[in-house]
């Protein structure tokens, strides 16, 4: 039986023009500049503006990805939108993303694993070219933060910022491309990141918007034990799997959420910081779009090149984790 190997063919991103920095946020909440920086490694965040949503973001992203593929829209048979801030309910925010794209070829659907959702939906997209269901998947992670952060909770709103990034797959040639993956939950911590109202638990009512609710919340200490623990254990999982040690890694996109557990995970995997594709200290956390758009910018400052093992982690809501070997398949020269 043919063995079929998977590959980024595509990158693309987008970060929205608005900033606001440390200091913006010290003239609406009890913070400053020193209290983000020592703590989060965050100087500043990017964030939508007007009627922008995520399906917007998601698009220019998925459309920047598709031309770096040198492929059409048209050429797409599924779109995954990775997301915990979807435009609605319902539809989807990938079907809003095929409408905008006219890719009218593509199936689509929407994931939500929290930040490990890009990851998440690399791996299912691996798996429909594998099975020979589709040839050619965008994945795309987006978030629109902003609209669901709580502005006068300084714990959170320091955090998050928006963005979006996306990635072409398709077959690539043998012995490059995705090598392993690992996915993995624990939903007996779901409630230390939440967004508690607006779903069928607790819809919508004066109750929930007066109690504000609708906001993310999240037990900062918690999640930080979990992140360092996890980002250790799915890492060496996946370089395990593709039959590789530490020696063989090139380079490391981590979920970006805090300097201090992307550093404790460097520590354990013996990288040097050139190594690290960090972006956190200008965007902040923004969930499901972290790794894409900082391994986009990695490829177009070219210092992922072809033949490189680069591994992709994450954690996030649910809570989640996700981890994924890659040999960069994708000639640099494109």
């Amino acid at each position: 039986m043919e063995k079929i190997y998977v590959g980024i063919s595509g990158v693309g991103s987008y970060v929205p023009e608005k900033v606001i920095t440390n200091e913006d946020l010290s003239k609406i909440v009890d913070t400053s500049n020193e209290w983000i920086l020592e703590r989060t490694g965050i100087q500043e965040r990017r964030i939508v503006e007007g009627n922008m949503a995520t399906s917007d973001t998601a698009t220019i992203a998925g459309k920047k990805a598709i031309e770096d593929a040198g492929l059409s829209p048209e050429e797409i048979d599924l779109i995954i939108v990775a997301t915990v801030t979807a435009d609605h309910p319902f539809p989807s925010t990938a079907c809003i993303v095929q409408k905008n794209l006219r890719a009218t070829k593509a199936a689509a659907f929407d994931i939500n694993a929290g930040c490990s959702g890009f990851v998440y939906g690399l791996t299912v997209g691996e798996g429909f070219i594998k099975s020979k269901i589709y040839k050619k998947v965008l994945v795309i992670g987006a978030e629109s933060l902003s609209k669901i952060v709580d502005w006068q909770d300084r714990n959170t709103c320091v955090l998050f910022g928006d963005g979006a990034g996306a990635c072409v797959l398709e077959k690539c040639e043998e012995n490059f491309g995705i090598l392993s993956s690992e996915l993995g939950a624990d939903g007996t911590n779901g409630e230390v990141l939440i967004q508690k109202a607006g779903g069928s638990r607790l819809p919508a009512t004066m109750e929930t918007v007066e109690n504000r609710l609708h906001f993310i919340e999240m037990d900062g200490k918690e999640v930080f034990k979990f992140a360092v623990r996890v980002m250790e254990r799915a890492s060496m999982n996946a370089l395990d799997k593709a039959g590789l040690g530490l020696e063989d890694l090139d380079f490391l996109v981590p979920h970006q959420a805090n300097t201090r557990i992307i550093d404790a995970a460097a520590k354990k995997l013996q990288l040097e910081r050139d190594r690290i594709c960090v972006n956190l200290n200008k965007y902040g956390n923004m969930s499901s779009a972290s790794i894409p758009v900082a391994l986009d910018e990695a490829v177009k400052d070219k210092r992922i090149k072809k033949g490189d093992n680069v591994l992709l982690v994450a954690f996030g809501a649910g809570l989640t984790w996700a981890s994924m070997m890659l040999r960069w398949s994708r000639r640099e020269d494109r």
